[in-house]
């Protein structure tokens, strides 16, 4: 029994360490059984999760491609809405330039015939006048579709300063003068003789913003400020006029948009120059701020990148009528399949002492050229035959190399720099072609030093002398009408034909001439009333 016992104790004691790790063991295998089936539901979950999350992600890029490929596609046909209407644009503008070329080139030659005198001679020059002014208006479209299309490119070229701002206080000064406002240039620092800059532009910035400044000012100044400071140049225009709005200010920027104040008093242009003149500042790589309020004037800043440069050697057309050039006679070639365009040509150039041929198309330019070789040849893009830039190349595989080629067209987007080298032009020219424009280009590839009419002896008086013939009434009406419109381009006109007219007259107008060199229109206008004594009352003119 005892043994038993011992036998019995010794299996207890070997079975509780036995039941124990059992315990234990079990433990440990029901944990990582629970582990792995949590592990697996979690998985599965986590996948489930993951394909719900990956098939909202699938909808939602499928929606964002649907909505790119709609962007894209209204993109598409913004562009295209765009390219159809710079197509129009340019279209129309070639339909307008060709008829407004035969009048203004016309209009031109009459104003230069001494034959054409008194009232003739003032219809021609306002239908000069009213050309130039529709002539503007298509440039403006012209210049607005071009820059939105990206095809508008600058032409720098050494400006001298002192005479760019002269001749915008020339210009603007008559203007504010005419409504009594005060103009007044002011510059800080050294201005820079030459700098280098698209005249062209700069000259339609600052002439959008002065015209503006001077339109909307009743009472006070005009001020132009400029500023040349490492390289930058800041151009203020600075006006006590009255003002602009706050809700107005970012919007007069946008095409055909005007300002309310412009709205009341019906004088607020074609809704275009503002927003030329942002984008133009912006291509010339500079900007455009505006600070104003209602009835405190406006100031307009202007900062652009001009870089001084050395004076240029070569000299510069003048600015007085041109009556012919020194040296050999030249030979030009006019090319055009419209006899008028042709003509209109010639009437201007011919006087000027140039030998002119003429041809009506593509082939007879070629065989004028083969057969007189002339000294430059003027050339029109559009023909029926054989369109401009074909004929160029054509030149050129003759072995005519060295003939200058002048395109001339009513499509200014024709004016691209690849595409003359390509055709091997060296210049072009825009219809309605402008006398002053075409004699540059003749100028810059002929090498041509022109001669001009010798300008009127400067007077410094202000009285009329016993010697001289007052003017008749008729014509102190008419000077008097147009110098209280501050018309300083149709007073020059008067007295020219008044001097053709009246040469009994002509120390008075000489001394008129004087004033108005000077745009002392107030000391003009009173020396005008002198001439009234001695004439019949004019109450009617005056």
């Amino acid at each position: 029994d005892q043994q038993g016992v011992l036998r019995g104790s010794a299996q207890g004691l070997l079975q509780a360490p036995f039941l124990k790790v059992f315990a234990l063991l079990s433990l440990v295998a029901a944990v990582g059984a629970w582990w792995v089936v949590l592990g697996s539901e979690s998985r599965h979950m986590a996948q489930d999760e993951s394909n719900r999350q990956n098939q909202l992600l699938t909808r939602e890029i499928e929606a964002h491609q649907r909505t790119d490929a709609a962007l894209q596609a209204a993109k598409d046909l913004a562009e295209a809405a765009n390219q159809a209407k710079t197509r129009y644009v340019a279209g129309m503008t070639h339909e307008l330039r060709t008829p407004l070329n035969s009048i203004l080139g016309y209009a031109q030659i009459l104003l230069k015939d001494e034959q054409v005198q008194g009232p003739r001679r003032a219809s021609v020059a306002t239908i000069h006048r009213s050309g130039e002014h529709l002539h503007g208006l298509i440039d403006g479209l012209l210049d607005l579709a071009r820059i939105e299309a990206g095809r508008l490119r600058l032409d720098p070229a050494p400006l001298p300063m002192h005479e760019f701002l002269d001749d915008l206080v020339r210009m603007v000064g008559p203007q504010a003068e005419a409504k009594g406002l005060s103009f007044k240039l002011e510059t800080s620092g050294r201005i820079p003789d030459y700098v280098n800059a698209d005249a062209k532009r700069l000259r339609q910035i600052l002439i959008n913003l002065l015209s503006n400044a001077v339109r909307f000012t009743d009472h006070g100044s005009v001020t132009l400020r400029l500023d040349h400071r490492r390289e930058v140049a800041r151009f203020e225009v600075i006006d006590t006029g009255i003002g602009i709005a706050a809700q107005d200010q970012e919007r007069i920027f946008l095409p055909f948009e005007r300002g309310s104040a412009g709205r009341r008093t019906g004088d607020a242009g074609t809704g275009l120059g503002l927003t030329i003149t942002h984008l133009l500042t912006q291509l010339m790589g500079g900007e455009l701020t505006l600070k104003s309020a209602p009835g405190e004037g406006s100031t307009f800043t202007a900062r652009l990148y001009l870089r001084e440069i050395a004076a240029p050697s070569q000299a510069r057309i003048t600015h007085r009528p041109v009556t012919g050039y020194l040296g050999a006679r030249r030979t030009l070639l006019v090319v055009d399949d419209q006899p008028t365009q042709r003509q209109m040509l010639v009437g201007l150039l011919m006087p000027l002492g140039f030998g002119i041929r003429e041809a009506a198309s593509g082939s007879e330019c070629l065989e004028s050229v083969r057969e007189h070789c002339p000294d430059a040849v003027l050339l029109d893009v559009s023909m029926d035959d054989m369109d401009g830039w074909e004929t160029a190349r054509q030149i050129r595989a003759a072995g005519f190399g060295e003939v200058p080629i002048i395109m001339v067209s009513a499509n200014a987007f024709e004016n691209q720099p690849a595409k003359l080298a390509e055709a091997g032009c060296q210049g072009f020219v825009d219809k309605p072609v402008i006398e002053s424009e075409l004699l540059a280009a003749l100028q810059r590839h002929l090498q041509l030093e022109w001669l001009a009419e010798l300008a009127m002896p400067a007077w410094t008086g202000s009285v009329v002398s016993e010697e001289a013939d007052p003017l008749p009434a008729p014509l102190v009406g008419d000077l008097v009408r147009l110098v209280r419109l501050g018309h300083v381009h149709g007073l020059r006109v008067a007295l020219d034909a008044a001097l053709q007219s009246h040469p009994a007259c002509e120390r008075e107008l000489q001394r008129l001439s004087a004033l108005l060199d000077r745009f002392d229109l107030e000391g003009f206008l009173e020396q005008v009333v002198k001439n009234l004594q001695g004439n019949e009352p004019m109450e009617a003119s005056l």
